[in-house]
């Protein structure tokens, strides 16, 4: 049996996996992610692979990385929270690995393994979107990956969704990830703490709104607070016209919702699913995107990675 690896690499932490054929997961090891210096992250990757290494016969790494990876899945342009600019990173890790490696955007080898292995494992085409700190995707189209002509498609958090709306740390305004990510959640329930519906949630945070954090507003939600699951509500229902702008180009069969906020469930999958309704064009007279849960959880990343690198 071919086995590969799967490496996520992000701001905080690098996880990787030995995976198989069949996308399961025989091994995982995490360690922490030194962000700033671009060699001690490349030999923390290269320890951590020669480390599951040791204990099987691994043929080939995928590296999922949070950033914009150029075309030939070797260049990883630019990444916002890690130390990388155009750093040919394949070249760097082949030589301490000594192994072939894939250098893919951490969202694409998420869509990859949720389209091989997860919710949608039974389409030919998905949207993924994963919310988290900030808002990210991944687009499979006729059972391929899609990543433009320059590597740099599927960056949908950074799709303008209100004229001169929020700054966002793309320097630019209005931004979806700036409406329908945890961060904006969070900013929101900030914001509303002084309303007496915020008395739960304010207490969670020990009466400081400023330490009020997205498990809290989901634990409420899912405790039945009023004010916690309208918080969700807000994000999803931008996200679900978010979609619907999408779909009018993309026409995908399933959009798959990933993330740390996802934890929420069909709280926050309803308001997906009505935002999107509502804004979907010709809704009456086309067939409609299924939107699911994602199912891999944040191994989705390293799963999708390896079978990159594998194929």
């Amino acid at each position: 049996m071919t086995l590969t690896c799967g490496v996520d690499v992000g701001g905080t932490k690098i996880a990787g996996a030995v995976v198989d054929t069949e996308g399961k997961v025989l091994e995982e090891h995490r360690v922490e992610s030194p962000a700033t210096n671009t060699e001690a992250i490349e030999d923390a990757i290269a320890d951590l692979v020669t480390e599951l290494g040791s204990r099987h016969h691994i043929e080939a790494v995928g590296v999922g990385a949070a950033g914009y990876v150029s075309a030939s899945r070797s260049v990883v342009m630019f990444a916002p929270n890690l130390a990388w600019r155009d750093v040919d990173l394949r070249a760097e890790l082949e030589e301490r690995v000594d192994v072939p490696v894939v250098i893919e955007n951490d969202a694409n080898a998420a869509a990859w393994g949720e389209f091989r292995f997860g919710a949608a494992a039974d389409a030919d085409d998905l949207l993924l979107v994963t919310v988290g700190t900030g808002v990210g995707g991944g687009i499979v189209l006729d059972g391929e990956l899609f990543r433009g002509s320059f590597g740099a498609a599927a960056e949908i958090g950074h799709l303008r969704v209100v004229a001169d709306g929020r700054e966002c740390g793309c320097g630019k305004r209005g931004c979806l990830e700036q409406y329908g990510s945890g961060s904006a959640l969070v900013k929101n329930a900030r914001s509303a703490a002084d309303d007496p519906e915020a008395a739960a949630l304010l207490a969670a945070a020990g009466g400081d709104a400023a330490a009020i954090e997205g498990p809290m507003i989901t634990e409420l939600a899912q405790q039945g607070d009023a004010f916690a699951c309208a918080q969700l509500a807000e994000i999803g229902r931008w996200l679900g016209e978010g979609i619907a702008s999408l779909a009018a180009v993309l026409d995908p069969a399933v959009v798959v919702i990933g993330g740390g906020v996802s934890d929420a469930g069909d709280l926050l999958l309803d308001p997906i699913r009505e935002g999107f309704r509502r804004q979907l064009t010709a809704r009456e007279y086309r067939p409609e995107a299924e939107i699911r849960l994602a199912t891999l959880g944040n191994r989705a990343g390293m799963i999708g990675a390896a079978d990159l690198a594998r194929r």
